[in-house]
C-alpha cells in the first residue's frame, strides 16, 4: 500500500478510521436506546459523516500546522485522508440499517465496528513490532467502554426527556 507509505496519510487513515468507528457506533447504540427510530440513527449517522469528519480533519490539520517541521505535503495528506476514511467508515453504517431491523443492524453495525478496530489495531502493532493482543484488547476495551457509556446515556435521555 503506497499510501501508507506517508506519514500524513498513515495518521489520517488511522485517526479517520477509528474516530468513524468509534463515534458511530456510540452514536448508534445511544440513538438506538433513546429513540428506537431508525430515522434518528440514520440521521445521526449521516450528521457524524459530514460534520464530524470535516471537524476530524481540521482538528488534525492545525494539529500537524502546529508542528513546525512537518511540512505542507504531510500536513495535507494527514487532512485529506483523515476526512475520507472517517466519512467512509462513518457511513458504512448505514448499510445494516437499510438492509435490517433496527435491533439487528445495530447488533451488525457493532460487530463491523470491533472488526474493523481489531484489523486496524493488530496492524498497528504489527507496525510497531508490539504484541497485537495487548493493543487490540486495549483498544476493544475502550470501544466497549464507549458502548456501555452511550447505552445508558440514550436510556437516561429516553426517560428524563419523555421516550422511556
Amino acid at each position: 500500500m503506497d499510501l501508507l507509505k506517508s506519514d500524513g496519510a498513515r495518521t489520517g487513515l488511522f485517526f479517520g478510521a477509528t474516530s468513524g468507528v468509534i463515534t458511530t457506533i456510540g452514536l448508534i447504540v445511544g440513538l438506538n436506546s433513546g429513540t428506537s427510530s431508525v430515522t434518528a440513527v440514520i440521521g445521526g449517522i449521516m450528521v457524524i459523516a459530514v460534520a464530524d469528519s470535516m471537524s476530524d480533519a481540521l482538528g488534525i490539520h492545525l494539529a500537524e500546522e502546529a508542528d513546525p517541521d512537518t511540512d505542507h505535503a504531510h500536513v495535507w495528506s494527514a487532512t485529506i485522508t483523515t476526512f475520507l476514511a472517517k466519512f467512509l467508515f462513518a457511513i458504512s453504517f448505514v448499510i445494516p440499517l437499510l438492509l435490517l431491523p433496527l435491533g439487528q443492524a445495530v447488533i451488525a453495525s457493532v460487530l463491523w465496528g470491533m472488526l474493523v478496530i481489531v484489523v486496524l489495531s493488530y496492524f498497528l502493532a504489527r507496525s510497531q513490532d508490539e504484541a497485537p493482543f495487548s493493543i487490540i484488547a486495549e483498544h476493544v476495551g475502550i470501544a466497549i467502554v464507549v458502548l456501555v457509556l452511550s447505552h445508558f446515556i440514550g436510556v437516561w435521555v429516553a426517560r428524563t426527556f419523555g421516550q422511556g
